[in-house]
């Protein structure tokens, strides 16, 4: 079946099934396939418009997990009781108003964001969010957390898949059967979070 036809298909079966977007059907698969996060989890979802991450992750996690979403655009759609929302920007933000909504550190951090196409220079903008995604990280996940997100391929992404590599066991790149044929977006996918050590402060006696 030609891939066009599939990804039409993804769009209706998003509209039956009360999906807020086809991207819904992304993270299913890379959930089913490489097991990010469970019942029970809190998950934080970067660029969380236009809410089809949320509606996921919300069914994975199950009333007993903590999902929490912050993106640029207000987010007026009701997902789940246990699902909060910011209006803020990931340059500004703080880990701290992200983990406080959500009681701690989170299992597993989700990023589908991208930035505005135009068409020069997007591959560039595309690392550089996922760069600000690994710079919050010591912040917002927890030892041996899961990381998903989103880039553009470019001569920029090998090097950034080794700089995750390094803060992770394992890290590799994965493209669902829901992402466009045109589209050059790829999805790293990472386990096995290594925070920075900290450099302990000498006692005083």
């Amino acid at each position: 079946m030609p891939r066009r036809i599939v990804q039409d298909q993804y769009f209706r079966k998003a509209k039956a099934e009360g999906y807020l977007a086809r991207s819904a059907y992304k993270l299913k698969e890379i959930n089913e396939r490489k097991r990010v996060f469970g019942g029970g989890a809190r998950v934080l979802d970067l660029g969380c418009a236009p809410g089809a991450w949320l509606q996921v992750a919300a069914e994975i996690t199950g009333p007993a997990g903590v999902i929490v979403g912050i993106d640029l655009k207000e987010m007026r759609a009701r997902i789940a009781p246990n699902v909060r929302t910011i209006q803020g920007d990931i340059y500004r933000a703080q880990a701290a108003d992200l983990t406080g909504a959500a009681g701690g550190l989170f299992d597993a951090v989700l990023s589908d964001m991208a930035p505005d196409t135009s068409g020069h220079g997007d591959h560039f903008l595309s690392v550089r969010l996922c760069r600000r995604v690994l710079d919050l990280l010591p912040g917002l996940l927890k030892p041996a957390g899961n990381l998903v997100m989103k880039v553009f391929e470019g001569e920029e992404y090998p090097a950034l898949l080794r700089e995750t590599a390094a803060i992770f066991e394992q890290a590799k790149g994965f493209k669902p059967k829901a992402s466009r044929e045109v589209s050059r977006e790829m999805y790293i996918v990472a386990h096995g979070y290594r925070p920075p050590a900290t450099t302990a402060r000498p006692s005083t006696l």
